[in-house]
């Protein structure tokens, strides 16, 4: 028997997927349950071409984030931060403070969660810092760190 789910079901599937099940698991529990309705064509067809819908989102989504990192990997972005003679900074660069920086600089939102690594810069120097964007869009931006005179 075909059910369409209309909730999560462990070891079954997810909500709006079209899953084959036992006739008596279907009748007896997903369906008295509300958790399925039994999936006739119509509501198949429907199904599919949903998602197809949401896979040329998807798609549109990750060709703009990669439109996005080509932006992003175009410029090394500079901060100027106090530090002691020996380079090493009085505080330290967060991605936080990354963040501010970019979107001053270029008027892109950029979330600082999208550092793949902890970012916690205490010297003066060029850092790589790796980014992933959504949609698993992944890349690297350069970081040049100067102090402040």
């Amino acid at each position: 028997m075909k059910v369409m789910l209309l909730k999560d079901v462990a070891k079954v599937g997810k909500k709006g997927e079209i899953v084959k099940v036992s006739d008596g698991y279907g009748r007896n529990y997903l369906i008295p349950r509300k958790l399925a309705v039994e999936a006739k064509e119509g509501e198949i067809k429907h199904v599919k071409k949903i998602q197809e819908i949401k896979n040329e989102v998807k798609q549109k989504r990750k060709e703009k984030n990669e439109k996005l990192l080509k932006q992003l990997q175009e410029r090394v972005y500079k901060i100027k931060i106090k530090s002691g003679s020996n380079g090493k900074l009085f505080g330290s660069i967060t991605a936080n403070d990354i963040a501010k920086l970019i979107k001053e600089s270029t008027n892109i939102d950029f979330d600082k969660r999208w550092f793949t690594e902890k970012v916690n810069i205490k010297e003066i120097g060029l850092y790589t810092l790796k980014i992933k964007l959504p949609e698993g869009v992944k890349g690297d931006i350069k970081l040049k760190v100067e102090p402040l005179e």
